[in-house]
């Protein structure tokens, strides 16, 4: 039986590694900051409760980080058609690096986002000048996912380069 696939056989492995890794990553992070700072917002709300919708910040950062997952992982699985394009190791490799590059960025801020989302909306409570602070400090822990994204997107469009066809 002839086989109509063109390119390296085990390439596609890689590449929808790359995209469960981004995905898998993003949503591990996601889940961790939304937990994390929900403990947060339960427990100030008990002294607090009229803060509590203002202290949802960090809980809506936390989610915004499996999207970024979901971008990679949806341009990856497009990028692998190895029955319509030729799709070698390198297209693999750089899909998996993709993957790997969103996936444990948004991971790390995740982790970021849950302890300065927890601590800071329980300080929030006690001081309300702290608020501010906390904002940008959730900022910029989530320019660490988005720097993730980019380069992420950056490495899946090299895919298709390895060759000239």
């Amino acid at each position: 039986m002839a086989s109509t696939f063109s390119g390296d056989e085990t390439a596609p492995f890689f590449g929808f590694l790359g995209a469960a890794a981004a995905l898998v990553f993003s949503c591990t992070g996601a889940a961790y900051g939304t937990a994390k700072s929900g403990v947060g917002v339960a427990s100030m709300g008990v002294m607090r409760p009229e803060l509590v919708m203002k202290s949802i910040v960090p809980v809506v950062m936390a989610g915004v980080l499996g999207i970024y997952g979901l971008i990679i992982a949806v341009i990856i699985s497009t990028g692998i058609n190895p029955k319509a394009k030729s799709y070698y190791l390198f297209d693999g490799y750089a899909h998996l690096s993709s993957g790997l590059a969103c996936g444990l960025a948004g991971l790390s801020a995740g982790m970021a986002i849950g302890i300065v989302g927890d601590a800071g909306v329980r300080a929030n409570a006690q001081q309300p000048k702290l608020f501010v602070g906390m904002i940008l400090i959730l900022i910029f822990a989530e320019a660490l996912a988005l720097y993730g994204l980019i380069v992420g997107i950056i490495l899946s469009s090299r895919a298709g380069q390895s060759r000239a066809e």
